[in-house]
């Protein structure tokens, strides 16, 4: 019998052929906190009277989620992880670098074929990739830490072939919130998605990173994607680090297959307050919205502020609107200031934070009042995710925000594509 991805993955990493659904041991390539984690990662990390993280070179801290720091107790928690970094010699990254998932692939620490275990849930996003990567308790990745390993049972795969192209107007949030619809936010529970077909290999790797990212929203341990050039260009210009890919066997088994056809598919939205309540834009179009944010680890990079200054470009904002913009990492700032992206979207009235997790986890920077309406591009819409259990979050494309913010209620981007 075959394998899927995970399967060839854990092989490597457990020194054996394994299954779906055994129990193995495995070494990881690489392990990540936040400054949301990071604090008890470093409390259990003493727990277990551990000295020396396995390997200060394979394990990074990133200060993103409260960033700068929004008051005194979170600013002891920083100082905390600073100090620990410090003695440990790990790879650090302190306020205003960026989101941890775009500065670890960035920053080449993963490539295809590893093996990474982050205390946040959306390290799934390294999926794009051709990375296993899956988030942890912040205890269990305390243990990655102090040994360079971890038990974990081999998921099964679900795998989506997504026939077609993407129309005008529709891009890959479209994509993926579209799947989370179709399948549900406990459909694809511990299990690994395989994104393949022409529709995913017409991506750039920006945009499948937003796929992979949301691969949790399903329930989802992993969410991987097969290489290709786009992907060996991409891995080469970040990291010179050694890496095999690994492909899906044609005689894999999975637990599902689910084919769709994309080439007429809509703009979505994900409604309050949940990620799988999703619907095509034009049910929710009209629907006043007070608040938009463009960033975070699923739509922050450069392609994803390109699509939103196109639709801005000579217009404004609104008035009564905000329109709030986190580039993903400060790279990726330079990166839009030298293209013009973040001069369009300041002239349409645009307020920019620092690079970072900003409003998305909701501990700062554009916390919505009461009652007030938000159209997001981040992965989630719970109650209080951005930090105000009584006002409303709508997921969408950057496309989407861009246009709901010209208007002030939900809109089809599409009515602002030349």
């Amino acid at each position: 019998m075959g394998q899927t991805i995970i399967e060839k993955i854990f092989s490597k990493h457990a020194g054996k052929n394994v299954a779906a659904n055994e129990i193995v041991i495995a070494e990881i390539d690489f392990c990540l906190g936040q400054d949301g984690t990071s604090g008890i990662v470093i409390d259990s990390f003493k727990k277990m009277n551990a000295t020396r993280v396995f390997d200060s070179k394979k394990m990074a801290v990133i200060i993103d989620h409260s960033s700068p720091s929004p008051n005194s107790g979170v600013s002891a928690i920083h100082k905390k992880i600073r100090d620990f970094s410090l003695q440990q010699k790990l790879q650090f990254f302190d306020v205003g670098q960026g989101v941890c998932h775009q500065l670890v692939p960035e920053r080449g620490f993963v490539v295809p074929g590893d093996l990474v275990v982050g205390a946040d849930s959306h390290t799934c996003t390294y999926g794009a990739l051709n990375v296993a990567a899956t988030g942890m308790g912040s205890t269990d990745v305390a243990a990655c830490a102090a040994t360079g390993r971890n038990w974990f049972k081999v998921p099964e795969s679900i795998k989506f072939i997504c026939n077609g192209k993407l129309p005008k107007g529709v891009y890959s949030k479209d994509l993926i919130l579209f799947l989370i619809g179709q399948v549900g936010a406990d459909g694809a529970t511990y299990m690994s998605c395989e994104y393949t077909g022409p529709a995913i290999n017409n991506l750039s790797v920006d945009a499948r990173f937003t796929i992979s990212n949301m691969a949790i929203e399903m329930g989802a341990k992993f969410g991987l994607m097969e290489c290709d050039k786009k992907t060996l260009d991409w891995v080469k210009k970040h990291s010179r680090k050694k890496f095999l890919c690994q492909s899906a066997d044609p005689d894999a088994k999975y637990f599902r297959t689910l084919i769709f056809d994309v080439s007429k598919l809509e703009p979505q939205v994900a409604k309050p307050h949940q990620v799988d309540n999703v619907c095509p834009v034009r049910e929710v179009a009209g629907t006043e919205i007070a608040q938009g944010f463009i960033g975070t680890c699923t739509n922050g990079r450069v392609e994803d502020f390109g699509i939103a200054a196109k639709i801005l470009k000579g217009k404004k904002i609104k008035k009564g609107v905000r329109l709030i913009v986190a580039p993903a990492s400060n790279w990726i700032l330079k990166e839009t200031m030298k293209k013009g992206y973040i001069d369009t979207l300041l002239d349409a009235g645009a307020t920019l934070v620092t690079p970072g997790c900003g409003p998305c986890v909701g501990t700062h920077n554009g916390v919505p009042s009461d009652n007030e309406n938000v159209i997001s591009t981040a992965n989630r819409n719970f109650k209080g995710r951005m930090g105000n259990p009584n006002a409303f979050i709508y997921l969408a494309s950057p496309a989407t925000v861009a246009a709901s913010v010209i208007t002030g209620k939900i809109t089809d981007p599409r009515k602002h594509l030349k």
